[in-house]
């Protein structure tokens, strides 16, 4: 039997989909599926390596993922670890398992890698919900962020692909389909035009779901399909990062707050009954108490209620990480903060529900 133990976002838990279907017939792996967002992250995959060999002495561990992309050396001098594959590699796991290796560490240039799995998975075991990946990497360089590091540039799995893996999922009766990717709004060639395409594919699809999109990204075509298509799921995700103008820009975004407000008013008022959430970073280098109480009243004026917040993690490598740094107790107490915040909207949200 084979275990995959994930961390991180919704394109690892599609990926670790995959490999549980492609390594089904092998006996006492244990891969683990590693996230880099955050170096919070990396410490807890790697306590977890320790605990899974503990408890699993006799198995083969096997460390891939975009903590094992970019800091293979790192869990390769790890002793509880047998293998490290780069996320090129982790496409073609079965090859590496298969064979004898001489190396301990499998790891190549990610930004030479213009691929992607094409394996069709038949199902997401205990969830109602299948997540579909349609594109991987990303070309743009917010400074905080390490993931292009880790997963490449922008590649869209083809348009055929995506269909032939939705097709499937339906067979298998999943009604919540979610579209994922690490920049999924930069599907090439037109995301909106995807996701209209899909739509006209699967009339009878209940649920057509997104993970996190880009604001700068959503397009007209896009909003125009909201009321074209009742089957689109009336939950927004943005990742949105801060609610000031000048964070904005020294995190590299390409949005503003005046952006967030204006999109999350245009989808309201096509469909009303819209719910919308964000992801946040609380105490990025050089943000003030004035320029974190914008983000505060962001929530309020854009009408976000489903919040995802972090405090600030410094990656090396990133040039957000050489900026003056917030003290971390700070970033700690204003994510404290804006989840009180978004506890609060949501509690606002549910009893407005409860009265219609």
């Amino acid at each position: 039997m084979v275990e995959v133990v994930t961390f991180g976002c919704r394109m690892n838990s599609f990926e670790s989909e995959v490999l549980k279907e492609k390594l089904a017939e092998l006996e006492n792996v244990i891969v683990v599926n590693t996230c880099a967002v955050t170096g919070e992250a990396e410490r807890q995959c790697r306590q977890a390596i320790r605990k899974l060999r503990k408890e699993n002495p006799e198995a083969r561990i096997i460390v891939t993922g975009c903590a094992a992309q970019i800091a293979p050396q790192k869990y390769a001098r790890m002793p509880e670890v047998d293998l490290v594959l780069g996320n090129k590699e982790k496409a073609e796991i079965e090859k590496y398992i298969g064979g004898e290796l001489t190396e301990k560490s499998v790891v190549g240039d990610i930004f030479d890698y213009d691929g992607y799995d094409r394996y069709l998975i038949t199902g997401f075991e205990g969830r109602q919900r299948a997540f579909v990946q349609i594109q991987q990497g990303c070309n743009h360089r917010c400074t905080y962020c390490i993931v292009p590091y880790a997963r490449g540039n922008n590649r869209s799995v083809a348009e055929a692909d995506i269909l032939s893996q939705i097709a499937e999922l339906r067979k298998q009766g999943f009604d919540e389909i979610c579209l994922t990717g690490v920049d999924a709004c930069s599907y090439q060639p037109s995301f909106s035009g995807l996701v209209g395409k899909i739509l006209q594919t699967f009339p009878d699809l209940p649920s057509l779901q997104f993970g996190s999109l880009d604001p700068a990204a959503v397009d007209d075509n896009f909003i125009s399909l909201l009321t074209e298509y009742a089957n689109i799921h009336p939950y927004f995700h943005f990742s949105v990062q801060s609610g000031d103008n000048m964070v904005l820009k020294r995190m590299k975004r390409r949005h503003s707050r005046e952006d967030v407000i204006a999109l999350c008013g245009r989808i309201r008022k096509l469909r009303p009954e819209a719910v919308f959430g964000a992801d946040f970073i609380c105490g990025f280098p050089t943000e003030t108490e004035e320029q974190f109480e914008n983000t505060l009243k962001l929530v309020d004026e854009a009408g976000l209620s489903k919040l995802h917040v972090f405090p600030y993690s410094e990656r090396s490598g990133t040039p957000a990480a050489l900026m003056p740094q917030v003290p971390v107790e700070v970033r700690r107490e204003r994510a404290k903060r804006l989840r009180e915040k978004g506890e609060a909207a949501e509690k606002v949200l549910k009893t407005q529900g409860e009265k219609k």
